[in-house]
């Protein structure tokens, strides 16, 4: 399963950084990418909730717009 959150607020790799590492932590998370430029994190993994991922995001500091 693949999940692509649309994130608000990345502006360096830094943040870019923190918020792959916040996601990598969760439970069922296999890999984590995120790309500054295009404002999105791709999620893939065995079972993947979108309010989870969300959440961690928004308690990482940034904003998410979408998941699909």
């Amino acid at each position: 399963m693949e999940k692509v959150l649309t994130i608000e607020g990345m502006k360096c790799n830094h943040c870019s950084a923190a918020v792959e590492k916040a996601l990598s932590a969760l439970a069922g998370v296999e890999s984590v990418h995120v790309d500054l430029a295009a404002k999105q994190a791709t999620v893939t993994g065995a079972s993947l909730d979108a309010k989870a991922l969300s959440d961690t995001v928004t308690k990482a500091g940034y904003t998410v717009v979408s998941v699909q």
